[in-house]
């Protein structure tokens, strides 16, 4: 066997944790393959939601189903405000060598999200039925979404914790452990989730009721093992006392990057139940296969939104350590492949559009609404998601309303009123092809304008001018 030289291992695996070092190609690849790996299993569960209630063959409950998507992602991006401040936060404070800190920052970011997710779900669950009915659902949809949402509402709070004691791992370089976290929690959702729905195995039968209890097992295992590994392996989390005194400074550190991102992060989500609503005024049909659509979509395009966040702790560590010639480079690698997987991804949904909506269900009308989607609106992702990874970029530097500026425009000023106005003039088909004009106007616009002020924030922050 051929000796393996040390010295070569030692470069090798250096800056593994040290971003501000050594070849960017090589630590996109490497910060990106575990998450595409990590969000594919955050994907499973919906997706896995939707095909096994799509075996009850019940239209109604699909798309009492579809309904609950955009609130679900709702609640979940504005508690991913403070996921984003925690990795921006923790990613700057260790490329500037303050490891202290980022420990203290770790914990106090986790009491932070326990506690607002908790809010946020009591909140959620007290307003349950106007909501919905403001949404469009009836007296058909309505009963599955009051059988899915309340276990769901207590699963997001248990959530709110792996996820962020994974975006603490993530900023120290570290992708590997989280996407093996998500991957327990896909798993187990997976496992349990025929076991509860149809009641196969000895386990009572719960139905949509079944699909939550699955999704609430799954958050708690998950919970459990990024604990371990975030505070017993890895001592990313303060452990010698609360550090209640700095309390107030992680709260302002955190909140002014969290409370802009939050909004941000629910504004997509928002603008899916708005076009739900639209949609609503076109049948249940519409709406289940609106639902089924997204979630492919977000299948479709893991490997981008993975690429987006797995360049933030390059970009944070960087910007940190203010070398800036990184941060580009990295932006612009990440832009490249964007634009290259984005098109094969189009390709590949509109060739195969009636096959792949056909695995969710058998009604021809959704299979229909599902692939127009696909001929469509898939062949804007490419130019659509620079805004997304510009706004990840913003965010990892500290600039968080930077990022809420370019999300707010594109969706609410921009995607809803033109989607309404496409509704009005051709239907489903006016309405999917306003998306797709929204997401290309708006990633052309920003890429240009984002390029030229992250130069100006370079020599602000180099002239000390910065604010």
């Amino acid at each position: 066997m051929r000796n393996k030289d040390p010295q070569a291992l030692l470069k090798r695996y250096a800056h593994r944790g040290n971003l501000t070092e050594g070849p960017i190609p090589q630590h996109l690849i490497r910060m990106t393959l575990p998450m595409i790996w990590g969000l594919a299993a955050v994907i499973a569960v919906q997706l896995a939601d939707v095909y096994f209630i799509g075996l009850m063959k019940d239209t109604d409950i699909l798309a009492g189903i579809s309904f609950t998507f955009p609130i679900t992602m709702l609640i979940s991006h504005l508690v991913f405000g403070i996921n984003i401040a925690l990795s921006s936060v923790t990613a700057r404070l260790i490329g500037a060598k303050q490891t202290d800190d980022a420990k203290r920052i770790v914990l106090h970011g986790l009491i932070m999200a326990f506690i607002a997710s908790s809010i946020i779900a009591l909140s959620t669950y007290i307003v349950i039925k106007p909501l919905f009915t403001l949404l469009g659902a009836d007296a058909d949809t309505y009963p599955a979404i009051a059988d899915y949402m309340p276990l769901w509402l207590v699963a997001s709070a248990i959530l709110a914790l792996p996820v962020n004691a994974n975006s603490a791992l993530r900023a120290s370089g570290d992708t590997k452990n989280p996407a093996i976290v998500m991957s327990l929690i896909a798993l187990i959702n997976l496992i349990f989730d025929p076991l509860l729905i149809f009641g196969l195995g000895g386990f009572p039968e719960m139905g949509v009721t079944g699909a939550a209890m699955a999704t609430l097992i799954g958050y708690s295992a998950g919970m459990i093992l990024a604990f371990y590994i975030a505070i017993i392996r890895k001592k990313l989390v303060a452990t010698d006392g609360l550090h209640l005194d700095q309390f107030k400074d992680s709260m302002k550190r955190l909140l002014i990057i969290a409370i802009p991102a939050g909004i941000g992060n629910i504004i997509t989500p928002a603008t899916g139940a708005m076009i739900i609503a639209i949609l609503a005024s076109h049948g249940s049909e519409a709406v289940a296969a609106y639902g089924i659509a997204t979630r492919v979509e977000a299948l479709g395009m893991l490997v981008v939104i993975a690429l987006a966040l797995g360049m933030a702790p390059i970009i944070g560590q960087n910007w940190g350590a203010e070398k800036f010639d990184r941060v580009h480079k990295t932006i612009n690698l990440a832009i490249v492949f964007n634009l290259i997987w984005s098109a094969l991804v189009a390709i590949i949904l509109a060739l195969f559009a009636r096959p792949i909506a056909s695995m969710f269900t058998h009604d021809a009308q959704v299979i229909h609404d599902a692939a127009l989607f696909f001929w469509i609106v898939p062949f804007s992702f490419g130019i659509g998601n620079i805004v997304f990874g510009w706004s990840s970029a913003f965010n990892a530097m500290g600039k968080p309303q930077k990022a809420f500026i370019m999300i707010f425009v594109k969706s609410f000023a921009l995607m809803v009123p033109a989607a309404m106005l496409g509704a009005h003039l051709h239907g489903i088909t006016g309405l999917f092809c306003a998306i797709a004009t929204s997401n290309i106007i708006s990633g052309i616009a920003f890429h240009l304008l984002s390029n030229h002020q992250c130069r100006k924030e370079e020599q602000a922050r180099l002239s000390g001018t910065e604010f």
